[in-house]
């Protein structure tokens, strides 16, 4: 769809304002170019003494009554327009939005977090422009152009009006040669913005790493330079956007002075008169906006242009991942992963492979292994975030896909490593899941999760700010008020992935003693967690250790250690470790 589409579409959607605009637009070109006019009458008539005082005071009001009225028809026209474009701006705004829901992991491994918000911003923020000012100026522009050279010609003379047009076919080459330097120089302006906004992003996220490996004074050169790129490219586009003016002037400064000069020769041979040379004069001086519109039009339509060309291939960006299921979640089905391969996209290695794996309701399944085994992909699978393989993903007697999507996930608490926080209240972090949760049912999980005391030794307790990312929480915290956050949702299913990894072996011993009087009262729920500490684990009534995407081992702690493998030798290496740090 090209950017002329998007706005024909708007305009046939929204057709009432654009029509209103346009009605009112068409009576401010016949007032303006009847003004020339009468101004013309005045004169001669003053020339010839045929205005009394009362006749001359009449044209004079009928003037001003017109200047009013092209004054309240230009506010009402701005009224009518810039809202229907700003609804435009709106819907795409919410289409952007809604897409970037829609999509998974790899969308945004190959979209960065500075352009996805300078498309929200600064593009949309064009084709706003496109829709708007530039649609109705390029009316208002067209329709005076052509009134008040219909006038010059028609009533005036039109030997006159041909001679004072000569110049214009030079400008209108001119205003084409200038917007194919405008449009690349938008272009670029806009990428340019795109990447400064994507390193203010990074700095401000990453900027307690930024200080503590002393590298202030490295990001503060980086910005520069691409604010400096930004700011060069944004100077270009204004510097091609200002070549529009001195065409119009040049072309408008030979059309005046062969207008004057063919007027006074015409004068001189009594074929016009001295008032309609003076109407000849204002229509001339009338041509300045339409030329000037042309060129502003122009602009905004390669800057539009510019922003559309970035924002369509998002748009249209397909789902990453199809919800076409129509069946509700099953209640108490065993969760299947049936002979699971996958491939993250681009790569050659499989991360599962031969996966074949049960989790009946109300069990606590273990998932263990080394480091990039799979543990936290086969979380990602059952999430939906990815597709496996080869391979089906069942719960109960529906393959995953076949359930909707936002029932699936309605159905899954899940806590990652690295949790997000908003930047709200601890309260209001815990209640995500819930918003109309009452305070004590936000302490109660609170209590769940080892972090109560955390909390309420906070100035503000739970109405503390935490800051971007939760940033004023350590990791622990801030992976406990997660877990509160999942445990508040009341979810069949929790999956903790490594969700305890930044806490110390004694609160984990709490979390873990909480979580079984949690399933005495709830047995119905069911507990996955991956961990690399495998005290968290070895309550599960199955545990499965991962390696090279492999189940390698698969049984109790009791019956993986009498197996004397990978987990039992991880057991007593991390035993060993425990006892020294408590020494």
């Amino acid at each position: 769809m090209t950017l002329q589409q998007l706005i024909g579409g708007h305009m046939r959607r929204h057709w009432r304002p654009y029509a209103a605009s346009a009605l009112m637009l068409s009576t401010i070109a016949v007032l303006t170019v009847w003004i020339p006019r009468q101004v013309g009458h005045v004169v001669d008539d003053l020339v010839a003494q045929r205005l009394t005082g009362w006749n001359l005071a009449t044209q004079l009001g009928l003037l001003l009554l017109a200047g009013l009225c092209i004054y309240l028809l230009r506010v009402g026209w701005r009224l009518a327009l810039y809202a229907t474009a700003y609804e435009l701006g709106r819907g795409l705004r919410q289409r952007l939005y809604d897409q970037m829901t829609r999509q998974g992991p790899a969308f945004f491994h190959a979209q960065r977090t500075g352009d996805l918000m300078a498309l929200a911003t600064n593009d949309i923020d064009a084709i706003e422009m496109a829709a708007g000012e530039a649609l109705l100026a390029a009316f208002d522009g067209s329709l005076t152009f052509i009134l008040v050279v219909s006038m010059m010609t028609l009533s005036v003379d039109a030997r006159l009006g041909l001679a004072a047009l000569a110049p214009f076919p030079f400008m209108a080459y001119a205003f084409w040669r200038i917007s194919e330097r405008v449009h690349k120089a938008w272009s670029d302006s806009l990428t340019r913005f795109s990447a400064l906004n994507q390193q203010v992003q990074d700095s401000l996220a990453g900027v307690r790493t930024v200080r503590a490996l002393g590298l202030v004074q490295r990001s503060r050169t980086q910005f520069a330079e691409l604010a400096r790129d930004a700011g060069e490219a944004s100077y270009q586009a204004q510097r091609w956007e200002a070549m529009f003016e001195p065409a119009v002037g040049l072309s408008l400064s030979a059309a005046t002075v062969i207008a004057l000069g063919t007027g006074a020769w015409l004068v001189a041979r009594s074929e016009i008169t001295i008032g309609q040379l003076t109407a000849f004069t204002m229509y001339l001086a009338q041509l300045i906006w339409p030329m000037f519109a042309a060129g502003w039009v122009l602009s905004l339509l390669e800057r539009g242009r510019a922003g559309w060309s970035r924002l369509e291939p998002v748009l249209n960006a397909p789902d990453g991942l199809k919800d076409v299921g129509e069946h509700d979640m099953p209640v108490q089905a065993t969760v299947s992963w049936d002979h699971i391969d996958f491939h993250y996209p681009g790569m050659t290695a499989p991360a599962l492979s031969g996966i074949d794996l049960h989790w009946p309701p109300g069990r606590t399944l273990g998932i263990v292994g080394p480091t990039g085994s799979g543990k936290s992909t086969l979380i990602k699978l059952l999430l939906r975030q990815y597709e496996p393989t080869h391979g089906r993903l069942r719960v109960g007697d529906l393959d995953a896909p076949q359930i909707r999507l936002a029932a699936l996930r309605a159905a899954i608490a899940w806590v990652p490593q690295e949790p997000f926080l908003f930047s709200a209240s601890i309260a209001d972090n815990i209640a995500l899941a819930k918003p109309d949760a009452t305070r004590e049912e936000i302490m109660a999980v609170a209590e769940l999760a080892a972090v109560h005391a955390d909390i309420a030794a906070l100035p503000q307790g739970y109405d503390t700010l935490v800051g971007e990312r939760g940033v004023t929480l350590s990791g622990g915290q801030r992976q406990r008020v997660a877990i509160a956050r999942a445990l508040l949702a009341s979810a069949p299913l929790l999956l903790l992935d490594d969700a305890l990894s930044a806490v110390d072996s004694g609160t984990e011993t709490e979390i873990l003693a909480h979580w079984r009087e949690l399933r005495q009262k709830y047995p119905d729920r069911s507990l996955a967690v991956v961990s690399h500490r495998l005290s968290a684990v070895m309550e599960a009534d199955e545990i499965v250790v991962l390696k090279q995407g492999r189940i390698v081992e698969r049984g109790t702690h009791a019956s993986l250690l009498a197996l004397d493998g990978w987990y039992a030798s991880q057991w007593r290496y991390q035993q060993l470790e425990a006892s020294l740090d408590a020494a």
